[in-house]
């Protein structure tokens, strides 16, 4: 189909005054719109597409808002696209039926009932509207992917098996009392020497992960509609969790000293202040001493709950790494939260919350009744490899693998794309955040086209709360062998210089 037949059918749907899609983004109206053209049949198999830079001109369109939409269409199985060719309508299509006339209302209505099940509730609407998950979750930079390959899988078996064999019953049992009080020694003992953290065994609760820690700390020290505090960008999960919980969320604003609030923020009165101050997710600042200071103070005078989310601290290759704010508080008002998926394996899926003194009688009430807790033999297995040093050891070996790795990406990022991006968060953690000076650079269009090519970019834009402030990539460097970072680096950069281009 010749460029401006087909840009003319499109800007007579994209304008249609009964566009179902009317309110959505342009680069999702234009996906749409051309996946109901293709399944309607104006573009039969094998029909090639014109250049998006002709689309993007016949159009009046952004060459990335096009890019945008052919390469999601091109993920989705839609169209194809052969190198040095051109893109093309797919000969097998994921949908099997057609839009024709006749059933195009009742298919688009069904469409839209399946966005919006009439069984959930508001609140589930809103927290399934979108998935904060990416599509594969360990592709070359994916973030929060870690380099598990690396694990002692032998050691770790020989360690479990140790209690299986035993077979001490009362290890069969849901766990009470916050977990295994031995595992709650060795995490307490740990804390203490690596993260500055104040805390005595009792304080230390054995959790599912920083998800339940978050969701548990919501539920005892929240009532609904509450207000809370995030980050703005923030941590995808973390907002799910507290609007489970009912909480109304106000994003306050991150610089280079960690979160920002304005003097109408300071002025206001929250109930739970939720922060990554060591690494700040996902723009990897690091919070200033006086800013934390602030902070405290603020937690102290108005009463509420500071949430310390230390995803990530056993990786800094530069300097010491900065004490914990729960490290500095003198008045009890805050929780500490840390999990082993970073450092072991993700599907591990145990983690730890330190409370306050006084709040550790109900917190253990609050995490026996509400997820009657278990996998005992497993934080038996997990207390050995702490206490015999195999977790320190693990530690070690994984942030040289993971500096290298980060210096190499990082290396190849400044030498393509120079002074048009800008690299934060390098100095420690499981990511980089390229923040793009262009602020029109979709970043949502270069994620896509990431994913075709094989690899899994978070766009920046997508962790923020309102409309988005920065666009740019969230890049993680710790699941990529070494000796594939460089080859999968340019494969990244030069895509992303074409898109700046």
């Amino acid at each position: 189909m010749r460029s401006y037949d087909l840009a003319e059918l499109l800007l007579t749907e994209l304008h249609r005054a009964d566009n179902p899609h009317h309110a959505a983004p342009l680069n999702r109206r234009l996906y749409q719109t051309l996946r109901s053209t293709i399944l309607g049949g104006h573009l039969t198999a094998g029909t090639q597409l014109p250049s998006t830079r002709d689309l993007a001109r016949d159009l009046d369109l952004s060459r990335n808002t096009v890019m945008s939409a052919v390469g999601q269409l091109v993920a989705e199985g839609y169209l194809t696209a052969q190198q040095g060719s051109g893109t093309y309508v797919s000969d097998a299509l994921p949908d099997q039926r057609p839009l024709t006339p006749a059933n195009s209302s009742r298919a688009r209505q069904a469409r839209e009932a399946d966005a919006n099940p009439r069984d959930l509730s508001q609140r589930g609407c809103l927290l399934t509207q979108s998935s904060g998950s990416a599509q594969y979750e360990v592709q070359p930079f994916a973030p929060g992917a870690i380099e598990f390959t690396e694990f002692p899988i032998q050691l770790w078996q020989k360690l479990q098996a140790k209690y299986w064999r035993s077979l001490d019953r009362n290890l069969l049992d849901y766990g009470q009392e916050g977990g295994y009080m031995p595992l709650r020694v060795a995490i307490a003992q740990y804390l203490t020497l690596s993260r500055s953290v104040r805390v005595t065994p009792e304080q230390v609760l054995i959790t599912s992960g920083t998800q339940q820690s978050i969701d548990l700390a919501a539920r005892l020290l929240t009532d609904h509609g509450d207000e809370a505090w995030v980050e703005n960008p923030c941590y995808w999960g973390a907002r799910r969790a507290l609007q489970a919980a009912g909480l109304k969320l106000r994003p306050i604003g991150v610089d280079a000293e960690g979160i920002a609030p304005s003097a109408t923020d300071w002025q206001g009165n929250p109930r739970l202040i939720y922060v990554t101050p060591s690494h700040q997710y996902p723009l990897g600042h690091v919070m200033s001493l006086p800013r934390r200071r602030a902070l405290l103070e603020f937690a102290a005078r108005r009463r509420c709950w500071i949430f310390e989310d230390d995803y990530d601290s056993e990786f800094r290759y530069t300097g010491r790494p900065y004490a914990s704010l729960q490290g500095l508080d003198e008045h009890a008002q805050v929780l500490y939260s840390g999990t082993f998926s970073k450092v072991m394996y993700p599907g591990i899926r145990l983690g730890y919350l330190v409370v306050p003194k006084d709040l550790v009688p109900a917190f253990n009430t609050g995490l026996y009744d509400l997820y009657r807790p278990g996998q005992l033999m497993l934080q038996a297995a997990l207390t050995d490899f702490i206490t015999e040093g195999h977790l320190n050891t693990l530690i070690r070996r994984l942030r040289v693998a993971y500096q290298t790795r980060r210096d190499v990406l990082a290396r190849h990022i400044q030498q393509c794309l120079g002074d048009r991006v800008r690299i934060s968060g390098q100095d420690s953690g499981l990511h980089l955040c390229l923040v793009f000076q262009d602020p029109g650079v979709d970043d949502e269009a270069i994620a896509t086209a990431a994913d075709a090519q094989g690899m899994t970019v978070r766009p920046l834009s997508r962790y923020s709360i309102g409309e988005p402030h920065r666009q740019g990539l969230i890049l993680g460097y710790a699941y990529v062998p070494t000796e594939r970072v460089a080859p999968w680096a340019k494969k990244l950069c030069e895509l992303i210089r074409q898109a700046l281009d």
